[in-house]
């Protein structure tokens, strides 16, 4: 999907995505980084909530309705600090919300983006844990964009019990970036021999757009990555649902035969 500016809109418009991934048979439904508020659409911390604000608690009821269990991205309330100009900056976490099935929680993006001339940190405030729960018995990591250049954080969440991995993200469209965003998701799974559920904003503009330089408003392509490396499915430039089922006998099938976690 692709989000805008404003939370109230953007969580009527997740909510559809939900409702309509719930009737198609999904139990765990991820959705992108920044479902709350774009990238580039204005200040994050006019519009940050906590978990329990309207935007989470709104995704928490209809994970309730619908028996569902929902990640999003969205931002919350973190520190003030003062910039090398003498001026104050109000940061937020990049937080996602992981709610429905008994859970409501979040992580906050570790990595933050401070990279291609970009300096996420300058706004949001890295976190510090790694966040794993469970979901119909299963493990399930969470982690966010960026955090797909670091293969230790996927490998620690693996060791402490996920066998999937949610990655919201909005990720940069440009020279090479869609051809690292397959290399990175497809490495991460066999660093960690676990399904990795990548879903990203779709590429504003949409295929007209494809390849030209942008910021980290999205380039589409969600995409669920078996533990070996496969792609299950992918999506294109444009918004699309992906409705995939995991057979976590082949997650534990892979670790077997490929037990590079020591476990």
């Amino acid at each position: 999907m692709t989000t805008g500016p404003d939370t109230t809109e953007n969580l009527a418009h997740a909510s559809a995505q939900v409702r309509e991934a719930a009737a198609r048979g999904a139990r765990l439904i991820v959705l992108p980084e920044a479902t709350s508020q774009a990238f580039d659409t204005g200040r994050l911390d006019g519009q940050a909530q906590d978990l329990e604000g309207p935007f989470a608690t709104g995704l928490r009821e209809l994970a309730a309705e619908l028996d569902v269990v929902i990640v999003a991205g969205m931002f919350r309330p973190a520190d003030t600090i003062e910039n090398d100009r003498g001026k104050s900056i109000h940061r937020v976490y990049n937080t996602a919300l992981v709610t429905g099935a008994g859970l409501h929680t979040g992580y906050d993006k570790i990595n933050t983006y401070d990279a291609f001339n970009y300096r996420e940190s300058d706004t949001v405030h890295p976190g510090e844990e790694p966040l794993v729960v469970e979901v119909d018995g299963v493990g399930v990591g969470v982690a966010v964009c960026y955090d797909v250049r670091f293969p230790e954080l996927f490998i620690r969440m693996a060791r402490q019990g996920a066998k999937i991995i949610a990655l919201p993200t909005s990720w940069a469209d440009g020279a090479g970036k869609l051809e690292q965003w397959r290399t990175l998701t497809a490495a991460r799974a066999l660093d960690s021999t676990s399904v990795i559920v990548a879903t990203g904003q779709a590429r504003p503009g949409g295929v007209d757009q494809a390849g030209k330089e942008s910021g980290p408003t999205g380039i589409g392509h969600s995409a669920v990555v078996a533990a070996n490396g496969r792609r299950l499915a992918e999506a294109g430039y444009e918004p699309e649902i992906l409705v995939v089922d995991v057979d976590v006998a082949e997650i534990d099938k892979v670790r077997r035969a490929l037990p590079v976690l020591g476990l």
